[in-house]
């Protein structure tokens, strides 16, 4: 019996140790925290961690509905987006923007797309979809596609202050704070005025800017500059904006030695405007300017067809309105009169609906 017994409490001891075993083997491994997106702000409002690593992202855009009108016999529309010649004209435009930024030894790290679609089915052929920007900056250097600095003019509607913004450029901005300066050189591919200035011109045409901006209490000013390399022309523009009452004064100015990339439109502008924040939600911005000399056109619409001034001068006036809606969804209404001399007189303008994101 004592043998029966002691085999029989082995084996039982054997079965627990083999069971304790295999219950081990079993036993599932604990899941690992998840990483929810973290806020990153570090540059601003809207960016988060991509998880795992240390680079900010921003996604950022908006869908604008607009309609551009004219009336007169003045053809294409000066300080509209409308291409065609009927007197009101519809499209749709999507923007859709990735900003990307990381903190390096050498500085912040940048990398930023702009993709752009244009709907129309109208005359003006605008349908299109492309990447509008896209450029790699470190420090304060940039490379690639990117607006220059003659895409900052006034803020209302009225003013005509550049002719080419957007570019391939290598830039280079020092940024103190109050004060900056930049120096920028751009491709200047496939922009001519005529016949004789695409043959002259070719496509290996390059361009030099610069810029020199600061902020003096309520006070702005910026001047910058245009060097179009193979025209031997350039041009040089000044912007004073300043808070004063309700609203802000701009003043501008622009001279031009000749038809170039950057300004094309006249030899001399002068440019006024005051935009009146009625309401926090409300801006109201009536502009006026006048252009000497403005450049040769085809006498049955607004194109340039000669690289050169003519003896006509111009002028311009107009009202802006600026109305936020709600939050990310804003109307903006414009309307300008237009008149050169020995050509007809007409008016442009358009009403918009834009929602932010």
């Amino acid at each position: 019996m004592n043998i029966k017994s002691l085999l029989i409490g082995s084996a039982a001891a054997l079965a627990a140790v083999s069971g304790a075993k295999a219950a081990d083997a079993i036993v599932a491994a604990e899941p690992e925290p998840l990483e929810y997106v973290r806020v990153c702000d570090a540059f601003g409002t809207g960016f988060f961690y991509i998880p795992g690593t240390e680079t900010c992202l921003k996604f950022q855009g908006y869908v604008r509905f607009q309609t551009d009108f004219q009336r007169g016999n003045g053809g294409s529309s000066v300080g509209t987006q409308n291409g065609g010649n009927s007197d009101w004209d519809a499209f749709t435009r999507a923007q859709f923007e990735v900003d990307t930024r990381t903190d390096t030894e050498l500085g912040a790290l940048r990398g930023f797309i702009g993709f752009r679609g244009d709907a129309d089915n109208g005359s003006s052929g605008r349908s299109a979809f492309a990447v509008n920007q896209a450029f790699i900056e470190l420090g304060g250097l940039r490379v690639g596609k990117q607006y220059n600095w003659w895409d900052d003019d006034l803020s209302g509607e009225t003013d005509l202050l550049s002719s080419n913004t957007l570019f391939n450029s290598i830039r280079y901005v020092y940024d103190a704070g109050t004060f900056s300066a930049g120096l920028s050189v751009d491709e200047l591919e496939g922009i001519s005025f005529d016949a004789a200035d695409a043959l002259n011109n070719p496509d290996n045409n390059v361009g030099i800017s610069g810029s020199l901006a600061g902020k003096f209490g309520g006070v702005t000013a910026s001047l910058i500059g245009g060097y179009d390399v193979d025209r031997e022309d350039g041009a040089v523009r000044l912007i004073v904006t300043a808070d004063i009452g309700p609203g802000t004064l701009g003043l501008a100015g622009v001279y031009a030695s000749g038809v170039n990339s950057y300004y094309a439109l006249s030899e001399w502008t002068v440019a006024a405007e005051y935009a009146i924040k009625a309401t926090d939600r409300l801006t109201i911005t009536p502009g006026a300017q006048y252009l000497g000399n403005v450049a040769v056109k085809d006498p049955t619409d607004f194109s340039i067809v000669n690289a050169d001034w003519s003896s006509n001068d111009a002028w311009t006036a107009g009202l802006t309105v600026d109305y936020k809606i709600t939050q990310g969804l804003s109307t903006k209404v414009t309307a300008n009169y237009y008149d050169e001399d020995n050509r007809p007189e007409f008016w442009t303008g358009f009403v918009r609906l834009q929602r932010d994101f």
